[in-house]
């Protein structure tokens, strides 16, 4: 079991996130370091564990830690990328054979939160970096407590109560999921309905829940009011005074509160190998 007699926390130069230094988390842990991980992961929401080593049973282990695990959303080819250990979800832009190795490609990903169309999302994700290239391929970060704090008040009353469709039927990387054809109408999008704020069940916080801009839509609104409202809340989401980035190597691991906090990366080049595996721990912690 690891101590915390070495472990620091030392937060980003932003509004949220810290490294976690001090720990190998290919070891078992002390109830007491779970403790802490999870207070850390409340107060600054996105944590970074540079120059770990890990397999998969050991990143599921450690996943595990903090809740039960939730399968990986579905893919363009309708079928798991990791064959031994479903849990784990492969982000690649390799390709074996010809068929793609994992999701999402080397393509823009763009600003979301993880299966947002389920009607109970993920509540923290992680990402483990196997494969990183030495080229760009940042993914940053948004906090939605402090965009949603930044709003001004007429704007929080628009928006409270509000409801928006989050969409099914294509990944953050615009790609179209088995099944589902293209949205002409999004007020027909397919996918669970989430109010535009959600409170946190023990702080009573609250925050942005966004999902992904693309064929959403807010339920009850003419469609050009819809359009101009998300437009205006994603401006506010996705300013630079509420983001922080993470510069990949390989063998760091960040773990993000999924139901308060945005991700999305850049396109990069397409030679460049990169490879990253992805746990989620299933959500319970926020009521609307």
């Amino acid at each position: 079991m690891v101590d915390n007699s070495e472990l620091k926390v030392l937060p980003f130069d932003a509004c949220l996130g810290a490294d976690i230094n001090g720990i190998d988390i290919s070891h078992g842990l002390a109830p007491e370091i779970v403790d802490l991980i999870e207070a850390s992961l409340a107060e600054y929401l996105v944590l970074r564990f540079r120059n770990q080593r890990v397999t998969d049973p050991q990143l599921l282990s450690f996943s595990r830690y903090f809740g039960e695990l939730d399968l990986p959303a579905p893919n363009p080819l309708g079928q798991s990328f990791h064959k031994e250990y479903p849990e784990i979800d492969i982000i690649s832009n390799v390709i074996k054979n010809g068929v793609p190795f994992g999701n999402l490609g080397d393509g823009e990903v763009v600003w979301h939160a993880d299966m947002t169309f389920n009607e109970v999302p993920p509540k923290a994700s992680l990402l483990y970096g196997r494969e990183v290239p030495d080229t760009d391929s940042h993914t940053y970060f948004a906090n939605m407590y402090a965009a949603y704090d930044s709003l001004p008040g007429v704007l929080k009353e628009k928006i409270d109560g509000r409801i928006a469709i989050h969409d099914a039927s294509h990944n953050s990387a615009g790609m179209t999921r088995l099944g589902y054809n293209e949205i002409t109408d999004v007020r027909e999008t397919p996918g669970a309905r989430h109010p535009l704020v959600r409170t946190h069940r023990q702080t009573g916080r609250k925050c942005l829940f966004l999902g992904r801009r693309p064929r959403a839509y807010i339920i009850g609104l003419e469609l050009e009011e819809s359009e101009a409202l998300l437009d205006t809340l994603w401006e506010y989401a996705t300013r630079s005074e509420v983001t922080c980035y993470q510069e990949w190597r390989v063998g760091d691991l960040i773990m993000w509160d999924n139901a308060s906090v945005l991700h999305r990366r850049d396109a990069f080049d397409k030679d460049a190998r990169r490879t990253l595996h992805r746990t989620q721990i299933k959500g319970t912690e926020y009521i609307n």
